[in-house]
């Protein structure tokens, strides 16, 4: 029997549309986890996380440790003292961005890049902390330093190397968009500070997270919080400063896989 074009062109959408190529595909899970080793860390991408709780995605910053050893521009001592205002600096910003705080209890600054393959290491505390806040959340999207740790620091190393290798232990089905954090090449701010800063080739850097004056400002307002880090000059203008060299307008990623 001759089948006719309609027929035909029916016949054909048919099985397109009950073939899994022409499945719709699942939005992404509305919460966002981002990872970082101490406070302060998530002023690298503030205006980013600013935006995905101002679009109505529930955010927590991850800390994977109080940043007790600082030393940042306060005369506090290093240990507990420190640390308990470091805490409070990270909750205060977390609020400016519309996002919450969660800390891994128990993991030293400093200490994540210490005898790692050891099973009761800091790093392995930290990365059933990790699955086990990434579990209870279930995010669709993953944010967390660059391979580099934005200037080689050992615990940003180690928090990009241990967010990498919890999300990708898990099942297709609840594993996460990861992304890294980086700076465009050419775009450092011109400071003597800034010079030993990893930068990724732009070409790379496929992923943004585009940013309002409100997300900006929200971002300056995070800043302020960390005053045993910065000087109130560099508190008032670094956000501005970002924005003006490596941001310009949106935060740049890179997908981890």
């Amino acid at each position: 029997m001759i089948r006719t074009t309609a027929a035909v062109a029916a016949a054909a959408l048919a099985a397109l549309a009950a073939s899994p190529a022409a499945a719709k595909p699942e939005p992404e899970r509305p919460d966002v986890l981002v990872v970082v080793a101490h406070p302060d860390d998530e002023l690298f991408m503030a205006p980013a996380i600013a935006a995905l709780a101002r679009e109505g995605r529930a955010v927590t910053i991850l800390f994977a440790t109080i940043g007790d050893q600082g030393p940042g521009v306060t005369s506090l001592a290093k240990g507990a003292e420190l640390g308990a205002v470091r805490r409070r600096e990270a909750v205060c910003s977390a609020e400016a961005l519309g996002a919450k705080a969660r800390f891994a209890e128990g993991v030293g600054d400093g200490t994540l890049a210490a005898t790692p393959q050891e099973p009761e290491s800091p790093a392995n505390r930290f990365l059933e902390r990790l699955t086990d806040e990434y579990l209870a959340l279930m995010p669709g999207l993953v944010l967390t330093w660059g391979p580099d740790g934005g200037y080689g620091h050992a615990d940003h190393r180690m928090v990009s190397a241990l967010t990498v290798q919890a999300v990708q232990a898990l099942e297709p089905d609840i594993r996460a968009r990861l992304l890294h954090v980086g700076i465009p090449t050419g775009t450092l701010p011109p400071l003597p500070q800034f010079s030993n800063w990893a930068t990724t080739d732009p070409a790379l850097l496929n992923q943004t997270i585009a940013y309002t004056p409100a997300d900006l400002a929200a971002a300056t307002k995070a800043a302020q919080c960390h005053e045993t880090q910065f000087d109130a000059y560099s508190r008032d203008g670094m956000m501005a400063m970002f924005d003006g060299t490596m941001w310009q307008g949106k935060v740049h990623f890179r997908p981890a896989f």
